[in-house]
């Protein structure tokens, strides 16, 4: 058991104020633990709910730059199926398509092998000159854009221009032809994957061109993943926080980090160094499924939200839904950092609190003790002899009032017994007094009369011989007669009043002492006849 100091237990008011501060100090700790437990609870299911609602709002941005970019790739695509025959309009249609939509990076018109007489290749392929020009905020918000269903005949985009290749191997080979070519249906494709080149991380939709009878072609539609990481992270919950899309394959297709995009998997960060909580939490996003996930980053610690990436149903629409995710990080100090601010404004304002209240109660309990405390007082020098000391009167009415008036009257009362006592006392002590010296007297009166006595005896010897010697002489007839008989009489005559005068005195003086025996005590306990 906990064994508080001594000076704590030999104060009464400092006891009782820990008393009070400590159930105060539990309720209100309970109070708080209860209170701070539902508003992290709260702040948590509001940093859900936000990130829900920034979670559709980012799929719904992206997906409306998609289907931005095939609105306008199908609206060509109408235009330039009836003009297949037409080689050189396929640049127009090409430079046309992305001049029409901020959001695409390059467009390539490209026809299988031997498609146009003379040219065993074509490629049709205009991109913006995004190396020279940097992303501006100015840029269009293709998601409040309207589709365009006519090509515009307005002046040339400088920044536009055409380029005869792509990638580092024929077009015919990579997977944004032979895919479409081979299926038949359009999509969403990397088409750097398997390419080791140092391009723009893009991605394509590619749309295969049907000329009624084959597929003959495909038009492939770049969007620059940089480009639509700086459209979608925009907007974004919290300070701190960022979205993030990640394909099939755990790839980076919108991060603000643009060179992790297309070139790095969120599922291999174990050779990167990363904790085991972050690829956990990526292996769940790419699951397909819904929900959250805490884990730490660079010492950091995080929360991902994540659903997956589902497209908008709009009629016309046949491109599938790609294998995508869409998540939110956030850093845990932008949900919780108001809660843990509050929560240390209120550690401090209840530590405050109680000190304060701790104070008052010490003050308060100190003024209603003040009475025990001058009783205490009282009692001690009561104890070492000061019986009239006085205890003032009480001017409140409760228990210690009370205790204090009849403290009072314990005090007065036993004040007028110690008085009585005392005199008591005084009158034994006379009495004591005068007993021992009427003591000494007598053993004085019995040292005398035992030698009066004594010497009355010796007087009787003398004389009680002499009667011996005559009585002796006058029946021993031996003796010699030369006194007369008439002289031993008179001896002996004398001899014998002597000893009866003495004895006489015996008896009177025993008589005195037998009178004196019978006379009552006075007053003072002494005999009233006084000392013989």
């Amino acid at each position: 058991m906990l064994r508080l100091p001594k000076f704590i237990n030999k104060t009464l008011s400092i006891r009782l104020s820990l008393i009070v501060v400590s159930a105060m100090a539990v309720l209100l700790m309970v109070s708080l633990i209860v209170m701070l437990f539902f508003s992290r609870k709260a702040m948590k299911e509001e940093a859900l709910q936000k990130a829900s609602h920034t979670l559709e709002s980012t799929v719904q941005r992206i997906d409306n730059i998609l289907l931005s970019v095939e609105q306008t790739t199908g609206n060509v695509y109408f235009h330039l199926i009836y003009n297949l025959d037409k080689p050189d309009m396929m640049y127009e249609y090409s430079r046309q398509l992305v001049e029409s939509n901020p959001c695409v990076d390059g467009c390539a018109i490209v026809f299988k092998k031997n498609y146009y007489k003379g040219h065993e290749y074509f490629m049709a392929y205009y991109r913006r000159n995004t190396h020279n020009i940097p992303i501006k905020e100015s840029w269009p918000d293709p998601t409040l854009m309207q589709p365009s269903h006519q090509l515009t005949s307005e002046p040339h985009d400088s920044t536009v221009v055409k380029c005869d290749t792509f990638g580092n191997c024929p077009y015919t080979e990579q997977a944004w032809f032979t895919k479409p070519m081979a299926t038949g249906k359009p999509g969403w494709l990397n088409p750097l994957e398997g390419m080791d080149v140092q391009e723009e991380p893009i991605i394509t939709f590619s749309l295969p061109l049907y000329d009624g009878q084959e597929h003959v072609g495909v038009i492939g539609v770049d969007v620059s993943l940089s480009l639509l990481s700086h459209i979608v992270l925009a907007t974004k919950p919290s300070a701190n926080s960022y979205c993030t899309l990640l394909s099939g394959n755990g790839t980076y297709m919108v991060h603000p980090d643009s060179t992790k995009l297309h070139k790095q998997s969120a599922l291999n960060q174990a050779s990167r160094g990363a904790d085991q909580s972050a690829i956990l939490a990526a292996q769940a996003m790419v699951s397909g499924k819904t929900g959250y996930m805490p884990f730490t980053q660079n010492g950091e610690d995080y929360y991902v939200f994540y659903k997956p990436f589902t497209r908008a149903a709009t009629p016309g629409r046949a491109v599938e839904n790609p294998n995508w995710s869409a998540g939110i990080i956030y850093p845990e100090n932008d949900i919780f950092g108001d809660y843990n601010s509050l929560f240390n404004y209120v550690f401090v304002i209840a530590i405050g609190g109680l000190l304060l209240l701790f104070l008052l109660c010490r003050i308060i309990v100190h003024s209603q003790l003040t009475p025990l405390i001058l009783l205490t007082a009282s009692a001690q020098r009561i104890a070492k002899g000061n019986y009239n000391e006085p205890i003032p009167d009480s001017r409140q009415n409760d228990e210690i009032g009370r205790l204090q008036n009849n403290f009072q009257k314990m005090q007065q009362t036993l004040a007028t017994h110690i008085d009585e006592l005392d005199q008591l006392t005084a009158t034994i002590k006379k009495r004591s007094e005068e007993l021992r010296t009427a003591y000494e007297q007598t053993q004085k009166a019995d040292r005398m009369k035992t030698a009066f006595l004594h010497n009355m005896t010796n007087q009787m010897i003398e004389p009680a011989e002499a009667i011996v010697r005559d009585v002796t002489a006058l029946s021993d007839n031996s003796q010699d007669r030369q006194r007369d008989t008439s002289s031993l009489v008179g001896d002996i005559h004398s001899n014998g009043n002597t000893i009866t005068d003495l004895l006489k005195n015996l008896i009177n003086i025993s008589d005195d002492e037998k009178l004196l025996d019978e006379v009552p005590m006075n007053e003072e306990g002494i005999n009233g006849g006084g000392q013989t």
